[in-house]
């Protein structure tokens, strides 16, 4: 896959638990373990801005593309 979550190691640079972003965010904490392993295939506008914003970030920060070799 090309898209590369960086979800955790934003989390971790914020020293922030999935069980605060996911009570933050106002998103059911299994649903910001799958993101965070990079196990979804989509994720909503609304969220990615709401997560930016908890965490004080960009979504280039979360997300990254990685060409195909």
């Amino acid at each position: 896959m090309p898209i590369i979550l960086r979800l955790d190691r934003v989390m971790a640079d914020r020293k922030m638990s999935l069980n605060e972003l996911s009570e933050r965010v106002g998103v059911a904490n299994v649903n910001l373990s799958k993101l965070k392993n990079g196990h979804v295939s989509a994720i909503r506008f609304s969220t990615l801005e709401a997560i930016c914003e908890v965490l004080n970030c960009q979504p280039g920060d979360i997300l990254e593309y990685q060409k195909p070799e």
